[in-house]
């Protein structure tokens, strides 16, 4: 008995080099039908930044059929510490202090979605009119914020901006953040690397989500991201949830 998604998915990726850098050390994966999605910013230079975010989206694309919420984020929490291992044999091998890369992983199941991070990749969910940010920094400048050194408004500018806490392959140890969301119909979920949250504000990303032409969005995104200035590497998946059974409900439970 596998645990497959009650909702239809749509989604869409897009990922880009930006304007600035050389090599796009960022990686997607987008799979509506069996409901998972991530992003990875890879870092390190010296083109392994690159090789350290496909490694990263490559084991989550390899994720087993699950039977419940619990065991698919148990299965994508080994085959990241796997793919840490992996980073760390490798960054040894080339005599490199490290190859590591961000990841932000949302897995449909059941009712609800999963989601697991390390590193300053978001998501953030768009519902009823308001989006809220689901995943915390594992960064710098978060902790600074959530201390009141700084304002949201300096985080985006600050030049500890980069600096990150948590990254596949920083450490021998990978720590992850999870958590589980019941969804509802309608619901959209971005998933983006920093290139895209540090370019763009809240109401610049509502104002693409909630334009008419949906499929569109994540490159929309990236356009305006790169508008700005694309100083960085760019992608960015979205993620809209139908409740097949909506209207349905709307049919069994008339208002009196």
């Amino acid at each position: 008995m596998t645990c497959a998604s009650q909702f239809r998915w749509t989604s869409s990726a897009r990922s880009d080099v930006g304007r600035v850098r050389e090599i796009n050390e960022d990686a997607c994966l987008d799979q509506p039908e069996p409901g998972r999605w991530a992003v990875a910013d890879g870092m390190g230079g010296h083109a392994v930044g690159d090789l350290a975010s496909r490694l990263v989206i490559d084991a989550l694309s390899r994720l087993a059929a699950p039977v419940s919420m619990k065991t698919l984020i148990a299965d994508a929490r080994a085959r990241l510490q796997t793919a840490n291992r992996q980073l760390r044999d490798e960054a040894a091998r080339r005599q490199v202090q490290r190859i590591g890369s961000t990841v932000v992983a949302l897995l449909a199941c059941d009712r609800f979605c999963g989601y697991l991070w390390a590193g300053d990749s978001r998501i953030y969910l768009y519902r009823e009119g308001r989006l809220r940010q689901l995943t915390r920094d594992h960064s710098q400048v978060e902790q600074l914020k959530s201390l009141g050194v700084i304002t949201d408004e300096e985080a985006r500018h600050h030049p500890a901006q980069h600096m990150i806490t948590r990254a596949v392959g920083a450490t021998d140890l990978l720590e992850l953040d999870d958590d589980v969301i019941e969804v509802a119909d309608g619901d959209v979920f971005l998933l983006c690397s920093d290139g895209l949250s540090n370019e763009l504000s809240d109401d610049e990303i509502v104002s693409v989500l909630t334009s008419p032409q949906r499929e569109k969005a994540s490159e929309e995104l990236v356009e305006l991201a790169l508008a700005r200035g694309g100083r960085d590497n760019i992608t960015a998946v979205v993620v809209q949830a139908e409740d097949p059974n909506a209207s349905d409900k709307t049919l069994l439970n008339p208002s009196p």
